[in-house]
């Protein structure tokens, strides 16, 4: 029997990869955050709720530490904290890369792969690649909770016969009884939606766009409900693509064919607004009782495959609860680490009431912590903290009074010559306006990643640095004025791993 050298490479990756020594130490090596054991990642995929175990998928190349040969890989976790790697999921194979989808767990056997009572499957349907000549929809099962996956015989299941359509989100919706698809067609800035009540044949729905942002090709939609805040018992929602190096949102209505936005159409709403934040997703069949959670990649195609981090490269952004709000007459995206990261605080510093001019620099050494801080910024121009900081170089989270911007600015850390597309884009912005003439951060710093939640999760800056091990300072800063820091709290992070 003939056996493809991609195959044998797959096989050694399917068996050894849940074996990989995991040392968790390297330089930049994020510790609280989800980063595979080595190679490449990008997309979250197929999140999804089962039994009491949450199950991320992802976009891996089993053999190298550059984006390439797409393969589903595997990890679980009970509290969305601490993570299990398991066998790789779904391989590449003749030809046909794996790309991102959805997950689901068919409890009521709509799709008939179940064959023994009380037995049910769990369905990934993704895009199927074949590179510079089709993407269409294929199914894959499980029998045995996720560890191992049979290719449905039929595949594809959806097929355009186009170029690029791609990135299924898949969920049952429980009014008309089906369940409901939303893919892209990402040239023509689309989200495209089918239905179905076996998860093998599609009838199409509607189309919703092109509006938002539509200078890159868009990837990556999700379509969830999210609820109002204060409003018990009232959602709304939400509809996420993804496009080049950012996101957007848009947020209204569904009624199981079509999504009608209510958030002005000319508005760009964004998820987050720093460089390396792509491709959210959100939990399928949470309890009703749980709050929506997402995650997303941190890492941008304007600089992924160059990133100075070995033997892995990409990781996910923190979970993150999603609520709603409205704010001057438009919806809000509302998001929050989830809890259970207060578990891995160890006590470093607290402040409370300092008046603050020029630059204070903390009695504080860390690149792996947490920081919760509230700011007065008086009669200061600008006013913030500093993060990796130390002969000269930082990672500046500021505010701007005149124009209420927050901004994040990467320009002096110490780590930018392996990407030239990566040292243009050192400086983001947001408008934040001030809650009772005050700003507060929560900000997580992981030795490469730095997310940072302003006004209780209304804006979200994401970023990846790359500091020398030695800039461990934090400071605060206001300049051309006073200022007051009200509250600061500090904590050094327990590693998961």
């Amino acid at each position: 029997m003939k056996v493809s050298v991609i195959g044998i490479f797959l096989l050694f990756s399917i068996n050894s990869i849940a074996q990989v020594p995991v040392r968790y130490n390297e330089t930049y090596r994020p510790r609280f955050h989800f980063s595979p054991a080595k190679n490449w990642t990008n997309d979250p995929n197929g999140l999804v709720y089962v039994n009491g175990t949450y199950h991320l998928f992802y976009q891996h190349n089993p053999f190298d530490n550059v984006w390439g040969h797409m393969t589903w890989a595997h990890a679980t976790s009970t509290d969305l904290i601490h993570w299990k790697h398991l066998p790789i999921a779904i391989p590449e194979e003749n030809g046909i890369m794996i790309f991102s989808g959805t997950c689901i767990a068919d409890k009521n056997n709509t799709s008939g792969f179940a064959t023994k009572p009380g037995q049910f499957p769990m369905i990934a349907i993704y895009t199927g690649h074949i590179e510079n000549t089709n993407q269409s929809q294929y199914l894959a099962y499980s029998l045995d909770g996720g560890i191992t996956w049979t290719k449905y015989k039929n595949n594809p299941i959806l097929d355009l016969h186009k170029k690029d359509f791609r990135d299924p989100k898949v969920f049952w919706y429980e009014l008309k009884k089906y369940w409901v698809m939303a893919l892209v067609f990402p040239v023509e800035r689309q989200v495209q939606f089918y239905s179905s009540k076996n998860l093998r044949d599609w009838n199409h729905l509607s189309t919703f766009g092109p509006v938002g942002d539509t200078t890159a090709v868009w990837e990556c939609p999700d379509l969830t409900q999210v609820p109002i805040l204060g409003a018990a018992g009232k959602k709304k929602w939400l509809l996420q693509t993804s496009q080049n190096a950012g996101m957007q949102y848009f947020v209204g209505e569904f009624d199981g064919k079509k999504f009608i936005n209510e958030n002005p159409a000319g508005k760009i709403n964004r998820p987050d607004y720093g460089p390396d934040y792509y491709a959210a997703i959100a939990y399928n069949q949470l309890p009703s009782s749980f709050s929506p959670v997402s995650i997303g990649w941190i890492n941008n195609w304007n600089y992924a495959n160059d990133i100075p981090t070995t033997p892995w490269k990409g990781a996910m952004s923190l979970p993150r609860k999603m609520s709603l709000k409205k704010l001057n007459n438009e919806w809000i995206l509302l998001q929050q680490p989830v809890e259970g990261f207060g578990k891995l605080r160890q006590p470093l510093l607290q402040l409370n009431n300092k008046p603050v001019s020029g630059t204070l620099a903390l009695n504080a050494n860390t690149q792996q912590c947490e920081l919760l801080v509230t700011i007065d910024p008086g009669t200061a121009e600008n006013c913030g903290i500093r993060l990796a900081s130390g002969n000269g170089r930082e990672f500046e989270i500021g505010y701007t009074v005149s124009n209420n911007q927050l901004y994040i600015d990467r320009s002096k850390t110490a780590n930018q010559s392996f990407s030239k597309n990566f040292a243009s884009l050192n400086r983001f912005k947001a408008t934040v306006p001030l809650h009772n003439k005050q700003l507060q951060l929560h900000i997580f710093f992981d030795n490469s990643i730095i997310e940072v939640f302003a006004n209780d999760g209304e804006t979200v800056l994401t970023a990846q640095v790359f500091p020398n091990k030695e800039d461990k300072g934090i400071e605060l800063f206001c300049n051309n004025g006073n200022c007051t820091l009200l509250s600061l709290q500090l904590w050094n992070m327990k590693s998961v791993w």
